[in-house]
């Protein structure tokens, strides 16, 4: 599982004209059962979301298609996370795809 925090390095104008794509290539993920939640920071400089893959090379090739990273809207800070304890509402997240 991958954690993912975005920083809005284009101004908000940029950001939102990039919007709609970015929206439509989450969904796809959320289809696909790979991301368990997205949202904008607040104050809104940036954004996370919560990957459910097992690898780096795969995530490294879903971020590849966010519009928001091909158009240089944004850049990321990817961390790892190993879930160790978690409430049990979580626990369906938490199981290694």
């Amino acid at each position: 599982m991958f954690m993912v925090i975005t920083k809005y390095v284009k101004d908000i104008e940029e950001v939102d004209r990039w919007l709609p794509a970015h929206s439509a290539f989450l969904d796809r993920y959320y289809a696909r059962k790979k991301v368990i939640f997205s949202g904008r920071r607040n104050p809104r400089t940036g954004g996370a979301i919560l990957f459910r893959v097992d690898e780096r090379a795969e995530l490294d090739a879903i971020l590849a298609e966010d519009p928001f990273r091909i158009n240089g809207v944004t850049e990321c800070e990817v961390c790892e996370i190993i879930p160790t304890k978690y409430d049990e509402a979580f626990a369906i997240f938490a199981e290694r795809t």
